[in-house]
């Protein structure tokens, strides 16, 4: 099923046109501005200074998402460039993803290099099984990535990562309140000492919740989750280490069936992982990795449940000769899904894959080369290639180009369930893109223009063709027959003017069906994020509009239309006696009537407030 979407007042032209200038004048790759020596792993598996990225790539920090007062990692998301949020009510509704325009399965999503997914429905990451407040910092890749990490990254890789123990004791202890009777109390400890490094938090969250579904049973729809991380390092040498890592959330939340009756919505999310990283020389290290996940979902009284369990292993090599890098991995994924409508309750299946890469940074000119070939026990064989040059032409700026392919392989749902057809193919991409950054300190800019173009899509399909006859109690099943174009530019900056911080992004996007030629549903055409921080007596005080165009409902008819928004945040944090943080957001200073979903509500106008005591160090 598909997720929110808003309706609220007419989006005026002017808040765009701002955000233009805005964003042309400035540059944000992530929430805040980051400094030049940033380092990120997820353009190529190997470690890279932001600046020799090619890719188009933002970074979002734990003192971005504080301070961002966010209730769910969607909001978060959402203000970065190229990234749509659409969710049903609260915190614990379905949310999803669009990157690029894209739907939520075609990114592919990893939690401390564990890869999380459901096989159930169309499949893609469950957003809101994923706790914001174990999140230390976030990676993410817009672009397809199928040729460095397989099936899914259609249109982006994205990267979660846990709190990881430095030298020392870092104890903390934190607890928040605000609307809609929402409380939050957490607490952890990180540090290292000798040979050992280890990270241990956890969170209670529960709100009162306000009434989700506006023609369902008007009560409050409530939210209750738990949630824990943890790391734990072993340097065993200067060569070799020893790592392993969990995640798990565990929610409960209320949701309207109908006017009258209430159901109860439980998700369960669980990530493993244990790793051995090797520094063979100071030219060649590998790293092996065996990870597990499973996402468990189940509604009461209403009897719904669905269980699915990944498997991962990773052999990676990375070997560099002067400007050269060389990479290459050997992966398997095995999935399994349990579900009342999929025959035999249990289905499985495994991808076996080879991925080689080649790197070359040699004065203006930076080279990345990329090949993958998956060979799946189910549809057979699938390769995917990847390439993209970049060319400094002046201090601090540079031009790139890339081109790429990309796959998706069908859901065990969508090939076994009862809605399903075993003989369904992937979904492929083929993707080119532009862009131009420039970068000095803290202030950049950049603009991405892409087109990625996806084939043998898989959608719904009424009661004709192969999927007439069918027994389900829903008249039709899963098939390849649509085409789709994800188009756009995104413009995005920081700078910094006087004592203050500006920051924005801004996307001109055309998602749409190539079949009918309709704008695909629950995605804009335009949407802008526009931010200010400063620091004033001790505190640092933000603001920041988020402006959305219209969209529609669905994808098979432009109608009904949900209006263009704008809403306005304010938030503020200092620091009292060293050792005390005092944070506090207020969300929708108007109180926008405004939907992210038909029928759905919105939380109005909200206000956090929280304390956190750690220690300086």
């Amino acid at each position: 099923m598909m997720n929110p979407s808003l309706r609220a007042g007419a989006l005026r032209p002017a808040a765009f046109a701002l955000a233009a200038m805005a964003a042309c004048a400035v540059q944000a790759q992530q929430g805040a501005a980051h400094v030049l020596d940033d380092v990120v792993v997820t353009a190529t598996r190997t470690a890279q200074p932001l600046t020799d990225v090619l890719a188009d790539v933002s970074i979002v920090d734990r003192e971005t998402i504080e301070q961002s007062g966010a209730t769910g990692l969607g909001d978060v998301l959402a203000r970065l460039p190229g990234i749509e949020m659409a969710r049903s009510g609260g915190p614990g509704g379905t949310t999803s993803m669009f990157v690029r325009g894209a739907e939520t399965r075609f990114t592919a999503v990893y939690v401390d290099g564990v890869r999380v997914d459901s096989q159930a429905g169309s499949g893609g990451t469950t957003w809101e099984a994923i706790p914001l407040a174990q999140i230390e910092r976030i990676e993410v890749l817009r672009g397809p990535a199928a040729a460095v990490y397989g099936s899914d990254a259609v249109a982006g890789v994205i990267q979660i990562f846990t709190k990881k123990g430095e030298a020392g004791v870092a104890p903390y202890v934190g607890v928040g309140a605000g609307s809609h009777g929402t409380y939050r109390a957490e607490a952890g400890v990180s540090g290292a000492s000798g040979a050992v490094d280890y990270a241990l938090g956890i969170t209670r969250e529960t709100s009162k919740g306000f009434n989700a579904k506006k023609d369902g049973n008007p009560d409050r729809d409530d939210y209750r989750g738990t949630s824990a991380s943890g790391r734990l390092g072993w340097q065993l040498n200067t060569a070799h280490r020893l790592e392993g890592n969990f995640l798990y959330n565990d929610t409960d939340s209320g949701y309207d069936v109908s006017k009258t009756a209430d159901d109860r919505s439980l998700h369960r999310l669980q990530a493993l992982g244990l790793g051995w990283q090797a520094q063979w020389s100071d030219s060649y290290k590998t790293r092996l990795s065996v990870t597990d996940s499973r996402d468990r979902y189940e509604t009461r009284p209403s009897v719904y449940f669905t269980d699915t369990r990944l498997r991962g292993y990773l052999f990676f090599n990375e070997l560099r000769v002067g400007a050269h890098q060389f990479t290459a991995a050997l992966e398997r994924r095995e999935d399994e899904l349990t579900n009342e409508s999929v025959s035999s309750g249990m289905r499985s299946r495994a991808q076996n894959a080879l991925a080689l890469g080649y790197g070359l940074r040699m004065g203006a000119h930076t080279v990345q080369l990329n090949a993958r070939h998956d060979e799946d026990s189910e549809f057979g064989g699938k390769t995917t290639g990847s390439a993209a040059y970049g060319y400094a032409f002046a201090p601090g700026w540079r031009a790139t180009a890339s081109a790429g392919t990309a796959f998706k392989a069908p859901t065990l749902y969508q090939r076994f369930s009862m809605y399903g057809d075993d003989t369904l193919r992937p979904e492929t991409s083929r993707n080119v893109e532009l862009g131009l950054k420039w970068a000095e300190r803290a202030n950049s800019f950049s603009a991405t223009v892409y087109r990625n173009n996806v084939s043998n899509l898989i959608d719904w399909q009424g009661n004709t063709g192969t999927c007439a006859g069918n027994s389900g109690p829903y008249p039709g099943c899963y098939a390849n027959v649509g085409r789709a174009r994800y188009e756009g530019l995104t413009l995005a900056g920081a700078y910094g003017l006087g004592g203050v911080q500006l920051r924005g992004s801004l996307d001109l996007q055309n998602p749409k069906n190539l079949d009918t030629g309709r704008q695909l549903g629950r995605r804009a055409k335009q949407h802008a994020v526009l931010g200010a921080d400063t620091r004033l007596a001790g505190w640092t005080l933000g603001a920041e509009a988020q402006v959305s165009g219209k969209r529609y409902d669905n994808n098979n008819a432009n109608a009904p239309q949900l209006g263009g928004y704008t809403l306005f945040n304010l938030y503020a944090s200092t620091r009292v006696a060293r050792d005390y943080l005092i944070y506090a957001r207020l969300d929708n200073l108007a109180d926008k009537n405004y939907e992210l979903a038909r029928n759905y509500a919105t939380a109005g106008r909200t206000f956090f407030v929280g304390v956190k005591w750690a220690p300086a160090r």
